[in-house]
């Protein structure tokens, strides 16, 4: 594999260890875990829309609903950056941290922005990810 398979967004939040945005085999995509962090954040700055912590990494606000909204766009920010785009995305596999807690607003705003794309999904719940997120996704698409 050639490095020119590797992609990396700069609209996107820089990957939190030594691995790209996503890397295209053929015709096919494969995203990286993307999780809510804004652009320019790194794994150093939380940059979690509606996250806010104290000094001792307990949380002072928390809004999973922006984490979800943000996510989304990291995606598309990645997808289109690669040369693809949303209605291309053909598998979502989601990690949750807490299923019960924020699996009721994950899958109202899911709804809002793959009202027309319909990609298969899986989504689990997992004991934590590396940065102090909710969610990330996993994901495969098609480059026209």
């Amino acid at each position: 594999m050639s490095e020119s398979n590797h992609i990396n967004a700069s609209s996107a939040p820089k990957p939190v260890g030594s691995y790209p945005h996503a890397r295209k085999v053929g015709n096919l995509l494969f995203l990286s875990g993307v999780g809510p962090r804004t652009a320019g954040s790194d794994a150093n700055d939380s940059g979690v829309p509606g996250l806010k912590l104290d000094h001792n990494g307990n949380f002072l606000e928390f809004d999973f609903e922006a984490q979800c909204r943000s996510v989304f766009d990291n995606v598309r920010a990645v997808l289109e950056a690669s040369g693809s785009k949303w209605d291309n995305l053909v598998d979502v596999t989601v990690f949750l941290v807490n299923m019960k807690r924020d699996f009721a607003t994950y899958n109202r705003v899911y709804a809002e922005y793959f009202k027309d794309a319909q990609p298969c999904r899986t989504t689990v719940e997992i004991n934590s990810l590396p940065t102090p997120i909710a969610i990330e996704l996993k994901c495969i698409a098609t480059v026209d």
